[in-house]
């Protein structure tokens, strides 16, 4: 139960202080009453960082009127939420109508009679907080939802992972590079926020692969390296088509993240911007950890080699505009690649 520990507050907006007074003296014994006397005011104190519970907004009013103010409030996404409450002369059926479409929970004729405003306010300040209540519940189930969705998410790259590399570290470096270089793009924090998440099923499509061929230690002959190339298709038939976005960018991830700018990669011989560019940043990360972590097959890369590969093969593999940014942030790349270091994980048995 939300146990209220101050008063709430009522903004009362009306251009003749004596109407003010009034309002003012029916509510303050039991809330705390601010007050405006134009609509600019009103708006700067409604948006200010302690907003008030309601506004009771009268209409008539030189320079702005009560609509206009209440349609300001509305389009305001910091405003929109705060109950209103038109308290007005204006009594015709038309006008209330008119005010309850732009948003008012209710409306008041003048002269108003104190129990029916306390009674009124009381009821629309009760729904106002029942709103708020059950909106914190659903923000608050959402998230839940959101972090089983990106744990399953996690969990389902790491196991594939686990198909070729013992502990599973790749995803989670390569995701975490893949971070920094979104960010780097500057297309704000949602986004870069969502490659990360999504980049850990680039390779769920190695499920799909034979153990013969994922594991084997020599070189592939053709046959193999055709069935190889079909798991980026097999990611994406794993992920399948959701209207979630993280869903959707995984997949596109897992279909794109073996082309190349220049068209020569697979499953499609995708070429330049025509490979979305989420897939393009796992690209570069997905290599640049590839090369710097030893495999059963492989011992790992000096980073500086591995830098000087990527550099290489800029605007071949890789996408040309990417990688300025790619060694803008290398140095906090290195740093994920010691704090995931596969010894890391091996002395403490811990991610």
């Amino acid at each position: 139960m939300d146990i209220r520990k101050v008063k709430q507050t009522i903004l009362i907006v009306d251009d003749i202080p004596d109407n003010v007074d009034v309002l003012s003296s029916v509510l303050r014994s039991q809330y705390k009453v601010k007050a405006a006397l134009n609509g600019e005011r009103a708006l700067k104190i409604a948006a200010a960082e302690s907003p008030p519970d309601m506004i009771l907004l009268d209409i008539m009013m030189p320079a702005m009127d009560g609509y206009e103010v209440c349609r300001r409030l509305k389009v305001n996404p910091s405003t929109a939420k705060i109950p209103v409450i038109f308290v007005t002369a204006k009594d015709q059926e038309e006008d209330e109508t008119r005010g309850l479409e732009l948003g008012a929970v209710d409306y008041i004729t003048k002269p108003v009679s104190p129990p029916l405003v306390l009674a009124r306010v009381r009821t629309h300040l009760a729904l106002y907080d029942q709103n708020q209540v059950l909106e914190e519940k659903v923000r608050e189930r959402t998230r839940e939802l959101q972090q089983s969705r990106l744990e399953i998410i996690r969990r389902l790259g790491r196991a594939a992972e686990f198909k070729d590399n013992e502990t599973g570290l790749h995803v989670i470096r390569m995701s975490h590079y893949t971070r920094l270089i979104a960010e780097a793009v500057e297309r704000g924090h949602e986004w870069s926020d969502l490659v990360f998440n999504a980049a850990p099923m680039h390779d769920i499509g190695k499920i799909g692969i034979p153990d013969r061929i994922l594991l084997k230690p020599g070189k592939l002959d053709d046959e193999e390296w055709k069935l190889m190339y079909k798991h980026p298709e097999f990611g994406a038939a794993i992920i399948g088509e959701h209207d979630s976005k993280l869903l959707q960018m995984s997949r596109e991830i897992a279909l794109a993240h073996h082309e190349k700018w220049d068209g020569s990669g697979y499953p499609f011989r995708l070429k330049g911007e025509a490979i979305n560019l989420p897939a393009r940043i796992v690209a570069i990360a997905d290599v640049f950890d590839a090369l710097t972590t030893a495999r059963p097959y492989k011992k790992a890369w000096l980073v500086e080699d591995a830098v000087k590969l990527i550099n290489d093969n800029t605007g071949s593999h890789f996408d040309p505009g990417l990688i300025p940014l790619f060694h803008d942030v290398l140095p906090a790349i290195l740093h994920i690649k010691e704090q995931y270091a596969e010894s890391t994980y091996k002395k403490t048995g811990k991610y």
